[in-house]
């Protein structure tokens, strides 16, 4: 911890040479995983770690170095590192850090850490069993299980000092099933920074089952027909089309360095006008979310679209430097280990007014997408490709029969044009963003959506 430690000095010492910026970021945390594969458990991993990093900004560059050595002298040399790396104008303001800003945290009802060992193991094989024991023709079922906590100290150049606390569960299985030549795959994920309490939500039996079901079903399922048509994208889909199609786009980085098709559309329509999007740190227990993002500036609900007129981008500190904005608390990074980048918390489209029933009754015909895979963009043309994981032919207005191998393609702004009906629901997915080797963990949502025409991949 940074108490007893002169940290003035050390941020004067990165100062030395020049600067605009400096700060300290302290991290301490320990986490345990359990995985097992076919019923035997292959991993159990407990481990803790701890380390500071230190960054100086000058002439909107970043000098950054780490160390887990968290001694006084230890980082007044590592400031002296980064300070080597820095020309520029010297820093002469006051430097207050006596006030100290300590988050709340969120509310943890089942701390994993007090929780035996044997019985986290037991949640995993619990899972296990039930996935397995679905249907026989389960060939594989994979399950991940890990915990987290960590303890965050920052202190900078501008006087700021704040503290704050996070612990995180995540746990999730995969299940392979297989049927002559045809292999299909089902998998689902749970988490947030809550406890175990959320395993009382969703039992680890129901997680594994939910994952075996998806991919049994999806062996009988006919291939999806391809072809320009209406698709209707489930809230149980996740926001992997917000988050892919837009999100990314929104970035302060790529924005300032010309490489989002969004530069330069401040006050534009980018979207339908049913559609608003929020980038929101402050949804309590989310696996987005946060009080203090890793640059000590607070979380916040940040309005990036509304009724499809575009209204904000998201910003670290130092993307807002460079653009003439401020931060919007979304400065990110994966351990002290690395510097903070601009990222995404919990993206989603909020919800309209229409009965998810009546959207689907809309479409008509078309494709229904349940659960959407992983995805892709350039942001750049915002052009995407995303892979279905459960959908079902629409005809007549209803859900009919699953149909396996559908991908969607087509262009964020464009697509997000041709959203003609907006659910009154909102569900949520959860993963790890990985940008500029770095993963973070973030949630995405939508409601249930009407896209009047898409390109789907499948059959002919």
């Amino acid at each position: 911890m940074l108490e007893n430690i002169a940290i003035d000095r050390i941020l004067r010492t990165a100062l030395a040479n020049g600067g605009e910026f400096a700060d300290i970021y302290f991290e301490e945390g320990s986490s345990t995983g359990i995985s097992c594969d076919d019923g035997r458990i292959e991993r159990v991993i407990s481990g803790s770690d701890r380390g500071v990093g230190i960054r100086v900004i000058a002439d909107l560059r970043t000098a950054y170095a780490y160390t887990n050595n968290v001694t006084e002298e230890a980082l007044l040399e590592l400031a002296r590192t980064v300070s080597r790396a820095v020309k520029g104008k010297s820093f002469d303001s006051a430097i207050d850090l006596r006030s100290r800003n300590v988050a709340p945290g969120f509310t943890i009802v089942d701390p994993p850490e007090l929780v035996p060992l044997e019985r986290r193991v037991a949640m995993v094989n619990e899972a296990d069993r039930a996935g397995r024991g679905f249907d026989p023709r389960i060939r594989q079922v994979s399950v991940s299980y890990r915990d987290g906590r960590s303890k965050t100290q920052i202190a900078n150049s501008c006087g700021e000092f704040v503290e704050f606390s996070r612990t995180g569960v995540v746990f999730a299985v995969q299940a392979v099933a297989a049927d002559g030549s045809v292999i299909q795959t089902g998998y689902e994920p749970v988490g947030g920074f809550c406890g175990l309490e959320i395993l009382g939500t969703r039992p680890p039996a129901e997680i594994a089952q939910t994952a075996a079901r998806r991919a049994v079903m999806m062996l009988g399922a006919a291939k999806s027909p391809g072809g320009m048509m209406p698709v209707v994208l489930s809230s149980e889909a996740g926001g992997t089309m917000v988050h892919e199609a837009i999100g990314h786009g929104l970035e302060g980085d790529l924005v300032e360095s010309g490489v989002s098709m969004y530069t330069g559309k401040l006050g534009t329509m980018v979207a339908s006008p049913l559609v608003t999007v929020v980038d929101d740190a402050t949804i309590p227990n989310a696996r987005g979310s946060f009080f203090f993002d890793d640059e000590a500036v607070p979380a916040r609900r940040n309005v990036l679209v509304e009724n499809g007129i575009l209204k904000g981008y998201l910003y670290d500190r130092l993307s807002a430097m460079k653009s003439g904005a401020e931060s919007t608390g979304n400065g990110r990074r994966e351990s002290y280990a690395s510097k903070p980048i601009v990222r995404m918390t919990n993206t989603m489209i909020l919800p309209g007014e229409t009965e998810p029933q009546e959207v689907i009754r809309e479409a008509t015909r078309g494709l229904f997408v349940k659960k959407m895979g992983g995805g892709q963009v350039n942001t750049v043309t915002g052009d995407f490709v995303f892979e279905v994981t459960e959908g079902y032919l629409i005809e007549n207005g209803a859900v009919g029969e699953p149909v396996r191998g559908a991908t969607l393609t087509g262009n964020g702004p464009t697509v997000l044009q041709n959203v003609v009906r907006v659910g009154n629901d909102l569900g949520f997915g959860i993963g790890t963003c990985g940008k500029d080797g770095q993963g973070i963990p973030v949630s995405d949502a939508q409601p249930t959506l009407l896209i009047s025409e898409i390109t789907v991949g499948g059959a002919a």
